[in-house]
């Protein structure tokens, strides 16, 4: 049986992409937080002995690589860490990956775009506006310099449910259900992707072999207020606590955000043979996976 080693596993993603992957192979799940899976080893990938050792260790096939700094303004402020984990980091997992003969799947971001069109082809120029973005497009320059056989995959506003981290999704969910009033911006747009979904996508991109660069999001170009609207009807929830604002009212963010850095997933589509859901359709399967 082939393996695949996925970093993060105890992230939103790695989660669910060893639950998928370990239909068709020996999944190896790595870490680098306290609240590992079972089975899980650790594994910090801007340590590059530790890299080295646990690939070489494992000898996988493949490596699905989701460890990441994610926290946008932490990266602004913190740019030492967001470069060692998201550009260094991946440029570690790439040279293991080369050194034992292993494909790399690298999920990347579509904070990569500077925002200034949306619905960006994989041959769109990247242009990233904030530091985030800066780091994971030099993580994509270090795999396609480094590897032989790599899918960079990008995606955008990965949501799903999680044990103890919160994402935008489900953190419009819990405002609602506390009766918090909440403020969510109408003129920044992405193209929310279901973590699920995701994991399978991943899936039929390793079966089907491709390589290069992917768009793998949801199909759905919408705004965040849009996407908050969607949640509040699919979960039942009062929308009239979600008040519309513009991107230059939100005085919170450090970072500076793309204002419409959504994904075209019609190249991803034909390869892998498949049809991305619209948000509605992931949102209502999320809610039948509620616990």
């Amino acid at each position: 049986m082939k393996k695949a080693l996925v970093t993060g596993a105890n992230g939103l993603l790695g989660r669910q992409l060893i639950k998928v992957l370990a239909r068709r192979f020996e999944a190896i799940p790595t870490h680098n937080t306290r609240a590992a899976q079972p089975r899980s080893v650790g594994m910090n990938v801007a340590d590059k002995r530790a890299v080295l050792r646990v690939l070489d260790h494992f000898r996988p096939d493949m490596v699905v690589h989701t460890a990441a700094e994610t926290d946008v303004d932490r990266c602004e402020t913190d740019r030492e860490l967001a470069w060692s984990i998201n550009a260094e980091g991946t440029g570690n997992v790439a040279e293991a990956c080369r050194k034992i003969g292993a494909k790399l799947i690298y999920v990347s971001t579509d904070y990569v775009f500077d925002g200034n069109k949306g619905m960006y082809k994989e041959e769109d120029e990247p242009k990233p506006v904030n530091y985030y973005g800066l780091s994971k497009l030099r993580g994509e320059e270090l795999v396609k310099k480094t590897c032989d056989a790599f899918v960079v995959a990008r995606t955008s506003v990965l949501y799903g449910w999680h044990p103890s981290k919160r994402n935008y999704a489900t953190w419009i969910m819990d405002s609602l259900k506390n009766r918090k009033r909440i403020n969510v911006v109408t003129d920044h747009y992405n193209s929310p992707t279901y973590a699920d979904d995701l994991a399978e996508t991943i899936s039929r991109v390793i079966e089907r072999d491709v390589n290069g660069i992917l768009h793998v999001s949801g199909k759905d170009r919408v705004s965040r207020y849009d996407f908050a609207m969607e949640i509040a009807e699919v979960f039942g929830l009062d929308p009239s606590l979600v008040t519309p604002v513009k991107m230059a009212d939100l005085k919170a963010w450090v970072a500076r955000r793309p204002r419409d850095s959504s994904l075209d997933v019609g190249k991803a589509e034909n390869e892998l043979g498949i049809r991305f859901p619209k948000v509605t359709e992931s949102l209502i399967r999320m809610k039948r996976t509620q616990s």
